[in-house]
């Protein structure tokens, strides 16, 4: 059975394929053929070249895949429409099967403005009538020192709400327990990947000052506050409003579940924050 892995040159694509291994039969599909070409070396399909908005490029690289993992795209105004566009690829292309990355919590109406794109996709491969797994995750760790600015500040309007953030790699190695599994057990299941505790980001904050030495603090901000401190970075009103309501979501205690499903599809325990932070160091 081939597999085709989007994002492949991305950060869990391409932990994914590392553990895939080499000679596997895998199609690496992404944007970039210079960056694609030397991943692809160590499968035995090749790449393809597409966008997620391009419906004929992407059923021509889908065209003998059985099984998609769909990384979400980057965030966009239109992501929704690519993501559509993809699956309708896939049912053209004759894919029987599609795990699906998406966001803990997606819902219609989530706080989180991204999320509500995953939810709609969702939707949509539901709606397409193929077998499907969902891997909702939580944030990824590896975002939370990114989020430290000069002063060693993280700053937004997430105040005492938790987050039960995941290492990238259990996400990774959750997905290749699904991608490899050989069976239906998966079929229509969503799983929650998420970290083995949910912790405030001032408790992330020092987590960080422990590990890594630096003195790092959190600093609450109001929903106005927020959208005005990131106003110079001249982004479009979308992309502000999912970073900023990325932390409004941790406030409204939608991103606090913790579940044991990067256990059960990996068979150990998740990373905490510090292993990850450890780790990283």
């Amino acid at each position: 059975m081939t597999i085709a892995v989007t994002g492949a040159t991305g950060s869990i694509g391409n932990k994914v394929l590392e553990r895939l291994g080499g000679g596997s039969s895998v199609r690496l599909i992404g944007r970039n053929p210079e960056r694609l070409a030397p991943l692809a070396e160590h499968f035995d399909s090749g790449f393809a070249v597409a966008t997620y908005a391009d419906g004929p490029a992407m059923t021509a690289a889908l065209d003998g895949i059985r099984l998609l993992f769909l990384v979400s795209g980057h965030e966009s105004a239109t992501r929704r429409e690519e993501h559509a566009t993809v699956v309708d690829a896939a049912q053209a292309a004759g894919v029987e099967q599609i795990v699906y990355l998406s966001f803990l919590g997606a819902a219609p109406d989530c706080t989180f403005t991204f999320g509500r794109d995953h939810y709609y996709t969702e939707k949509r491969i539901r709606q397409s009538g193929l077998r499907f797994t969902f891997l909702q995750d939580s944030w990824y760790q590896s975002m939370i020192p990114r989020m430290v600015d000069d002063r060693g500040v993280i700053r937004g309007p997430a105040g005492d709400g938790r987050v039960s953030a995941v290492a990238p790699d259990d996400v990774a190695d959750a997905a290749t327990a699904v991608l490899t599994a050989g069976n239906g057990d998966h079929d229509g299941v969503t799983y929650r990947l998420t970290g083995p505790e949910a912790f405030t980001l001032t408790e992330a904050a020092e987590m960080i000052t422990t590990v890594t030495g630096r003195s790092v603090s959190f600093e609450n901000e109001t929903l106005e506050e927020a959208y005005a401190s990131r106003a110079h970075y001249g982004a479009p009103e979308f992309e502000v409003a999912g970073w900023v309501t990325s932390y409004a979501a941790i406030a409204a205690g939608e991103l606090a579940t913790v579940t044991r499903d990067v256990e059960s599809l990996t068979g150990r325990p998740p990373r905490t924050f510090a292993d990850y932070l450890s780790s990283a160091t």
